[in-house]
C-alpha cells in the first residue's frame, strides 16, 4: 500500500514539475516587442527603409533573404513572410549586426518593419 501510495506521489510531483514546460511549449505569443519612431532610427536605418519600399538595389549579397525568426521574437509567420537587410554600421569590416527585418507587402504601406542594433537578440517595430 506504501508503494503505491509513494509511486503516485513520484508521478504526480513529476507532472507539477513538467507543467511550467508543457505551458511555456505551447505558447505562440513572442514577448511584447517595443516600438521606435521612424525618425528616431539611425540615418543608416531609414536609409536602408526606403532602399526596401523602393525594392533596392542592395549593397549587400545577403539582402532580402529570408529571415527564419528561429529566436522567436518575432510574431509567427509562414516561413519566407519575413526578409532580412542589412543597415551599414559606420567603421564596420563586415555587415555588422544592424538589421531591417520586413514582413509581408514590404514595398505596400501594409508591411511591417522590425530593427534590431544586436543581431536578432532584441527587435523594435518601426513606427511610420
Amino acid at each position: 500500500m506504501m508503494q503505491g501510495f509513494r509511486q503516485c506521489l513520484r508521478l504526480l510531483l513529476a507532472v507539477v514539475l513538467l507543467l511550467p514546460c508543457l505551458a511555456s511549449a505551447r505558447n505562440d505569443t513572442p514577448p511584447a516587442i517595443r516600438e521606435i519612431a521612424l525618425a528616431v532610427l539611425p540615418l543608416e536605418a531609414r536609409q536602408t527603409l526606403d532602399l526596401i519600399k523602393r525594392g533596392g538595389p542592395y549593397p549587400f549579397q545577403r539582402d532580402g533573404v529570408v529571415f527564419g525568426n528561429y529566436e522567436q521574437l518575432l510574431p509567427r509567420r509562414p516561413r519566407g513572410y519575413y526578409r532580412e537587410f542589412t543597415v551599414p554600421t559606420p567603421g564596420a569590416g563586415n555587415r555588422g549586426a544592424r538589421r531591417i527585418i520586413a514582413g509581408g507587402e514590404i514595398r505596400e504601406r501594409g508591411g511591417e518593419f522590425y530593427y534590431t542594433s544586436d543581431h536578432y537578440r532584441s527587435f523594435q517595430r518601426v513606427r511610420e
